[in-house]
């Protein structure tokens, strides 16, 4: 991944810059999604909040890669056993935090309404969203230790920028609803949950087979 351009100076090949970056956009949809529906419930977050959850998703995006290139590196085969699991996980952790605003949207009226998501379902959230992202292991398997951690912040980077997007959108989209703001929001987080598991259904049906 690495050449010499000019005597001791090495310089990262734009190879892999750019499949980093293409991994990280790819990687960071569920969590722009989400991020919209965060925003939808709460239209008027202010700019600090919004690099937190933006932040928080990034980093669980460059966590998760690196914890399956240790893991690919090292245990390769607990962690092909493990995989199976990870639809379910994101399945269930996402119907839980989607099915919980949806319910909270209908049962209160929008002025009633607390809209913040709170630290630990923001955690779960970058749990869900991320947790698909430990097969990339596979992907930069054959990378050095640094180069796994170069892509992982790169990929962190790209998601934290896409995240604000979606955030911006959602505020927007957010202040012109009245009242389904929050169900809305839920709904989206369920149908991550579904898509997630749906995208990796044959992996989810082997705990069965």
């Amino acid at each position: 991944m690495f050449y010499i351009s000019t005597g001791s100076v090495n310089e990262m090949d734009i190879v892999f810059f750019l499949n980093s970056i293409l991994l990280g956009v790819g990687l960071a949809m569920d969590a722009f999604s989400v991020s919209i529906a965060n925003s939808l419930n709460e239209p008027d977050m202010k700019l600090p909040r919004m690099c937190l959850i933006a932040g928080v998703f990034g980093a669980f995006q460059a966590i998760m890669p690196m914890t399956g290139w240790i893991c690919v590196t090292g245990i390769k085969s607990l962690f092909e056993g493990f995989q199976k699991f990870i639809p379910w996980i994101a399945l269930l952790l996402l119907l839980y935090i989607g099915g919980k605003m949806l319910i909270e949207g209908i049962r209160h009226k929008e002025e009633d309404e607390k809209a913040a998501v709170g630290f630990g379902a923001l955690l779960v959230q970058g749990i869900a969203t991320s947790i698909d992202a430990l097969s990339v292991g596979f992907t930069i398997a054959e990378y050095d230790m640094t180069e796994a951690i170069i892509a992982s912040v790169i990929i962190a980077a790209v998601t934290f920028g896409i995240c604000m997007g979606g955030l911006v959108i959602g505020k927007t989209v957010g202040k012109k609803l009245t009242g389904k703001a929050s169900i809305l929001g839920g709904i989206i987080l369920i149908g991550i949950g579904i898509e997630i598991f749906v995208t990796h259904w044959s992996s989810a049906m082997q705990i069965f087979g």
